[in-house]
């Protein structure tokens, strides 16, 4: 598996993946969970690098039910979803942790908020700067760069958040 870039921790069945397992990709998403003819199947975890999570129940390395909880422990509901909505336009650790004073207000939901270059936005992994279209992470390491039809969308209209779409 090294020539994929994957490692694989865990039980063989007549040579293939099969059993309890740790599966860990190149993008270092990490599988914890069931395996069956080396496929994801019965209960499992996949934790992404940025500390979000999606547990699930796989069958032949399909999800047929999950929920993905992101890095602060907002649990993302597809039926119910009023995170940030027209309605509520809180943060998540406003709504867990109560709203500032006056004056005091969040930008992000990260609080303290990230120090964002000037003339760059945050874009969820990383910054992203509209002139050259690179996003760096935070730690100003090179991620990718951004097609050339990809804007900034503002998802909370009064807040600094914006989602990156094409």
């Amino acid at each position: 598996m090294e020539y994929t870039g994957s490692k694989y921790i865990g039980e063989y069945v007549d040579g293939r993946m099969e059993g309890k397992a740790k599966y860990i990709l190149p993008t270092e998403t990490v599988y914890v969970g069931e395996m069956k003819d080396g496929m994801f199947h019965g209960e499992g975890t996949l934790y992404y690098p940025n500390g979000s999570q999606y547990d699930a129940v796989w069958e032949n390395g399909l999800a047929i039910k999950g929920t993905y909880t992101f890095a602060d422990g907002l649990h993302y509901d597809e039926k119910n979803w009023h995170y940030c909505d027209g309605y509520d336009r809180r943060f998540f650790t406003e709504i867990r942790n109560g709203l500032k004073p006056a004056g005091m207000a969040q930008l992000t939901n990260m609080d303290p908020p990230r120090k964002v270059p000037k003339g760059w936005y945050d874009c969820g992994d990383g910054f992203y700067n509209p002139v050259t279209r690179v996003i760096k992470d935070y730690r100003n390491r090179f991620l990718r760069n951004a097609g050339t039809s990809l804007r900034c969308i503002p998802i909370c209209p009064h807040k600094q958040c914006f989602l990156l779409a094409s």
